[in-house]
């Protein structure tokens, strides 16, 4: 009987991987309401409120704790929060276990949403922050940062959409507005919103996930309060930027673009692709960037690692201090220094070495100058010039006596050195000589002229 090969495999490499605590957030985070003129604001602090912040705003059908546990519960992000203080806010009535909201209860337009954020940092007293916004929350933030450039010091948004909603996108999101305050949550309406957050097929890439939003959006939303924010989400108006600089003829006043730093992230099996490649072609490309994510559609959930990475060298870019993470016993597994910390040794190893190659540099400098006046001592060299009318042999035979006696026979006219005599032939002995520093000096001993490379005349004593 033969011997089937499956047999022999053996595995070897083989790591549990533990899903991400997302209900640690809850217990991380004090729970804040921050009264407004449209109602209260629930707002979740996680982390030290005297370090720099960090506003976060989600998605539609989702809350703080649904859009962001997971991510920032993600190992590297767990260790960013040792620099920053993230501050999560909750559209009004959006919030795990809120109550219905009154029937003659105006709910805030995207505009007075993005408002709301005044009164946020003014309860926090917050003078300037990061925000980390998705989808209807991105729109939110980049509505915030357009209209106070000054208390936003960079963006992070993901599938953001810039523009006024649609016709076909305005056609469904009312069909599901009317569904959620007739009906509740209908199997129409929770198709879309997976359609929203997850693309087309999400259960071939990630069927728990899948599964666990479904059960949130059956079980964990008020169908009436999700009924009004995508009524308020599918009547917002465009945001008016532009990448023509103010004042450009043809222009809007207002058209002005944002002016801090923005990351423009998408997934790449994300429904909202074109939209954030036209929200890039809104802004300054001095001061922002877009970058698509692979294999995935919620890029918060479905590629953490590389959300976060990239966020990581998005701070670091900015000037904030972020964590390096090595292996090492901790309790989440990671252990953290700060890249500033890092930096600056490196740059202190670099500027030691710079020094240290320069003063070896100068101490060859010096033992080059040293060889030249110490080591050279004085020599005479005389030169007998004969007018022979031609090369005779017997004025190399003078040459060699001559070259006997450490001197060097040279041509007056050529200058070639090479002990023939060619010249006035006037019989007279001419001298060369060096003194300490090396200068040669040419002539009679009554009459010296100095032979150097500068051009300038120098006076030279006899």
């Amino acid at each position: 009987m033969p011997v089937d090969p499956m047999d022999d495999i053996e595995l070897r490499s083989v790591q549990l991987q533990f899903p991400n605590a997302r209900g640690s957030i809850l217990e991380a985070c004090e729970q804040r309401r921050v009264p407004t003129d449209k109602g209260d604001v629930h707002v979740a602090i996680q982390g030290d409120t005297a370090k720099p912040a960090i506003v976060t705003y989600h998605d539609l059908g989702l809350n703080y704790a649904t859009s962001f546990a997971g991510f920032f519960n993600f190992p590297v992000m767990r260790g960013l929060l040792e620099n920053f203080c993230v501050y999560h806010v909750t559209a009004p009535g959006q919030e795990e276990g809120a109550p219905t909201l009154p029937e003659d209860y105006v709910y805030p337009t995207m505009d007075d949403l993005a408002a709301q954020l005044l009164f946020v940092l003014s309860h926090f007293g917050l003078k300037s922050v990061i925000g980390f916004g998705v989808g209807a929350g991105a729109n939110i933030l980049a509505r915030f940062a357009h209209a106070h450039p000054d208390k936003v010091g960079a963006l992070c948004l993901i599938n953001c959409v810039s523009t006024q909603s649609g016709w076909i996108e305005w056609g469904y999101q009312s069909f599901n507005a009317r569904f959620l305050r007739t009906k509740g949550m209908t199997q129409g309406v929770i198709d879309y919103l997976m359609w929203h957050h997850f693309g087309r097929n999400p259960e071939e890439r990630n069927h728990d996930l899948v599964q666990m939003y479904k059960q949130h959006f059956e079980r964990g939303v008020n169908p009436t309060n999700l009924a009004m924010l995508i009524n308020a989400y599918i009547h917002r108006n465009d945001l008016h930027l532009a990448r023509t600089p103010p004042g450009t003829p043809g222009t809007e006043t207002a058209a002005t673009t944002l002016k801090m730093p923005v990351i423009n992230i998408t997934g790449s099996l994300s429904p909202h692709v074109e939209d954030t490649v036209t929200f890039n072609g809104r802004l300054d490309p001095t001061n922002s960037s877009w970058m698509k994510i692979s294999d995935c559609a919620l890029v918060l959930e479905e590629q953490p690692a590389k959300l976060a990475e990239a966020f990581r060298l998005f701070l670091q870019g900015e000037g904030y201090a972020t964590p390096l993470s090595t292996p090492a016993s901790s309790p989440c597994g990671t252990k953290y220094h700060t890249y500033s910390s890092i930096f600056f040794a490196n740059f202190r190893e670099q500027q030691q070495q710079a020094m240290e190659e320069r003063e070896r540099e100068r101490e060859r400098d010096r033992q080059r100058q040293l060889s030249l006046r110490v080591g050279n001592r004085l020599r005479e060299t005389a030169i007998n010039c004969t007018n022979t009318g031609g090369h005779q042999q017997g004025d190399n035979n003078n040459a060699d006596e001559h070259s006997g006696d450490e001197e060097e026979d040279m041509d007056l006219e050529n200058g070639n050195g090479n002990g023939h005599a060619a010249g006035s032939g006037n019989g007279n002995r001419a001298y060369v000589t060096t003194d300490t520093s090396g200068t040669l000096y040419y002539g009679a001993q009554s009459n010296k002229i100095r032979i150097t490379e500068n051009p300038l005349p120098e006076p030279v004593s006899s």
